[in-house]
């Protein structure tokens, strides 16, 4: 019972931390580099523990990271629940994959976010100003395998 209640206490402690860094200020060259964050814990945690994190969970931390950006209401909500669909469908095989493939997922999966909000944003006429909106992208990628391996330290510790 105690490991239950650990386990969910990391997994709160993870949304949080992706929360923080989402919102870490940062220099006005590396705006563009900042990687997907919520997305990241998100994608981990369904291939980890997708009796407990699903589509409802990225739904909710979707509308949370639209009250914390100043985004439209379920813009973001609505590009979670579209990605973590697709890995709720495939979260098994993820899980077979080497982190350095589960990268190049990550990329895919992370373009696709971002191809739904430059749509979304495209509807309401607020399209990003530069081709660095991409890079987010493959900063996601770059990073997975030390999230990876943070989340399953922190989890098997």
């Amino acid at each position: 019972m105690i490991e239950v209640h650990r386990k969910g206490f990391i997994i709160l402690i993870s949304f949080l931390i992706a929360f923080i860094l989402t919102l870490l200020p940062l220099p006005s060259w590396a705006v563009w580099l900042s990687p997907a964050w919520v997305l990241m814990i998100l994608v981990y945690w369904v291939i980890a523990a997708p009796e407990r994190i699903n589509i409802g969970c990225a739904c909710i931390a979707g509308i949370f990271l639209d009250v914390l950006q100043g985004t439209l209401l379920g813009e973001h909500a609505l590009a979670l629940i579209l990605v973590i669909y697709l890995v709720t469908r495939v979260h098994s095989r993820l899980r077979m994959f080497a982190l350095l493939q589960q990268s190049m997922i990550i990329f895919l999966f992370v373009l696709l976010y971002q191809g739904i909000l430059f749509c979304i944003q495209g509807f309401l006429g607020i399209l990003p100003s530069s081709w660095l909106y991409w890079s987010c992208s493959l900063t996601s990628m770059l990073l997975w395998p030390w999230v990876c391996s943070i989340l399953r330290g922190w989890t098997y510790a």
